[in-house]
C-alpha cells in the first residue's frame, strides 16, 4: 500500500468513529477508577514534572536527597549537553553544582509537561525571579514503576558565558 493510500486510510469516518469512542471510553467519568491513590500519582505527569523542578530548586542537602529518594529510581541517570550523573549521588551532585554556579536563579517550568505511559517531556528556565529565563531547556524522562529512571536534557537557550 501507498503512503498516500495508507493516510486516506486512517482518515475514513469509520476510523475517526472508531477513535472517538475509544477516547470517550477511556477519558468517562463514569468508568471505574480502579488505579490507587499511589498508581494515579505516579502516573501523573504533571506532578512529576513539579517535583522535578522542587528537587532542582530545593537548597537544603537533606530535604533535596529526600525528594531524590522518592521521586526517582536508585539506579537513576542524568545527561545533557554539559554534564552526566549516575544514581541519586551522582544527580545530588549535579544539582549541586547548579546551584553554586547560579545562586541567584530558579528553576521554573514554560508551558504544561506532557507524556504518555512512561515517558515525560517538559521544558524549564533557569534565572532569577521575575524576568524572563535566560537558560532554556527541555527534558526528557523515562519512568520506571512512576519514578524518574532517566533524564536526557536538551539545552534550548544558553546565552554566551553561562
Amino acid at each position: 500500500m501507498r503512503p498516500s493510500s495508507r493516510f486516506i486510510f486512517l482518515r475514513t469516518p469509520m476510523t475517526l468513529e472508531v477513535i472517538d469512542q475509544h477516547a470517550q471510553t477511556f477519558d468517562s467519568d463514569e468508568q471505574p477508577n480502579t488505579a490507587s491513590p499511589k498508581e494515579s500519582t505516579m502516573t501523573d505527569h504533571v506532578t512529576i514534572a513539579r517535583r522535578y523542578i522542587e528537587l532542582w530548586n530545593e537548597r537544603t542537602t537533606s530535604r533535596r536527597r529526600e525528594l531524590l529518594s522518592e521521586n526517582w529510581a536508585a539506579d537513576a541517570s542524568y545527561v545533557d549537553p554539559l554534564m552526566k550523573g549516575d544514581g541519586q549521588d551522582g544527580i545530588d551532585a549535579l544539582i549541586a553544582g547548579v546551584q553554586q554556579r547560579f545562586p541567584d536563579f530558579k528553576f521554573k517550568l514554560i508551558g504544561e509537561p506532557n507524556g504518555y505511559g512512561d515517558q515525560l517531556r517538559f521544558s524549564w528556565g533557569l534565572g532569577p525571579d521575575g524576568v524572563d529565563s535566560p537558560i532554556k531547556g527541555t527534558d526528557f524522562a523515562v519512568l520506571k514503576d512512576g519514578r524518574i529512571s532517566s533524564i536526557t536534557g536538551f539545552l534550548d537557550q544558553v546565552p554566551a558565558g553561562a
